[in-house]
């Protein structure tokens, strides 16, 4: 019995993983679209119709609005996570998907593992890991050098999951991408909100440490 449950659990696994690389192979090809329909439309001079996924225009407003803990840049983002996609909860299977994406992290495939939770957010904004894969997502961004991308993920845990636990955490981090981004005077806010909403977690610690230095 523990070994036809053993395999009955990897046959789902298995599953999970195929769906997710259909996801993810998906995703390329719908970014591939985005990009030649803009490069025909610059090449005949009209404007896109709209921006690609990953472009930077606007992304760094939008972080920087998030941190201030702005209304506004909270809405922004809500509109933008992509709804229609989404599927009806089934914990179980949100486990899954949501391990075998980070799997991705423990293996060092960032590139993969950005893909994964890119794609588990689609499939299930409201998940229970929902939370959990936007932090996640930050930190894939963060290791591979993309700091736009991080600095996004990251104020939108606390836009798209206010009450989450992983947002003194999301916060603290958005203030080191904005350091790194060369963005000071955008620091000292987001360590001293950190520290004023969030005292006596790590985070906040860690920001106080961080305000004394500055």
């Amino acid at each position: 019995m523990q070994l036809q449950q053993m395999q009955e659990q990897i046959a789902r696994q298995q599953g999970v993983i195929e769906e997710l690389q259909n996801d993810v192979a998906r995703m390329k090809q719908e970014g591939l679209e985005r990009y030649q329909d803009l490069d025909r439309r610059i090449g005949t001079g009209g404007a896109p119709a709209t921006a690609p996924e990953n472009s930077s225009t606007g992304g760094d407003t939008n972080a920087a609005g998030a941190a201030a803990g702005a209304a506004a840049g909270a809405g922004t983002a809500a509109a933008q996570q992509p709804a229609a996609s989404s599927e009806p909860g089934d914990p179980a299977k949100e486990k899954l998907y949501y391990d075998a994406a980070f799997d991705l992290i423990k293996a060092k495939d960032f590139d993969k593992a950005s893909q994964a939770f890119n794609a588990f957010l689609r499939k299930y904004p409201n998940s229970q890991y929902a939370g959990n894969a936007q932090y996640w997502l930050g930190e894939v961004n963060l290791a591979k050098g993309d700091l736009q991308a991080a600095g996004q993920a990251f104020a939108k845990v606390s836009q798209l999951y206010p009450k989450h636990n992983k947002v003194p955490d999301s916060l603290y981090k958005l203030a080191d991408v904005e350091r790194r981004l060369g963005h000071v005077d955008r620091v000292k806010g987001i360590l001293q909100q950190v520290v004023t909403q969030y005292p006596g977690t790590s985070a906040a610690q860690l920001a106080q440490r961080d305000l004394q230095r500055l």
